[in-house]
């Protein structure tokens, strides 16, 4: 089988492609991608457990809390305590937290309206349909429970 004729090729090679575009334009903000999907995550208003936002993004631990620390310096971001749970820390944007947020939800909309105005509707559902079939043999395949991302956008 020739790598172009197999399903993870595509995939790959169309995120590797997605994910450079998006930190292009995340670069010229002075963040990066991750840090971009750390943003929409937390939310605005009330902030984000931090123990919540690693399974969303499907981040280990370890490496959400390193970016966590980048992006305190940075100034995204400040942590307090949880009201309900002393033991635990809630993640809030600060006001260039919330302008970068802005920033990573309008590139991804943008995004998409491209993407919606070269592939039609009925073109999309299937994709769509296709991508929960591969998720569900991906799952089946690992033994693992899907951890599906929340965007808030």
């Amino acid at each position: 089988m020739k790598r172009e004729e197999t399903v993870d090729y595509h995939i790959k090679s169309a995120w590797h492609a997605i994910s450079r575009m998006y930190n292009q334009h995340a670069a010229q903000e002075g963040f990066t991608t991750a840090i971009g999907f750390v943003l929409i995550n937390i939310n605005s208003k009330e902030g984000t457990p931090a123990t919540k936002i690693a399974p969303m993004i499907g981040l280990e631990t370890r490496s959400l809390t390193r970016m966590l620390k980048t992006m305190e310096e940075k100034g995204l971001i400040f942590k307090k305590p949880d009201p309900q749970d002393r033991r635990s820390v809630r993640i809030f944007l600060t006001e260039e937290g919330k302008q970068k947020k802005e920033v990573s939800v309008r590139t991804i909309k943008e995004f998409n309206e491209q993407i919606r105005e070269v592939i039609d509707e009925q073109d999309l559902n299937t994709f769509f349909a296709v991508f929960e079939k591969v998720q569900m043999v991906i799952d089946q395949f690992s033994g693992a429970e899907a951890n599906k991302p929340i965007f808030e956008l």
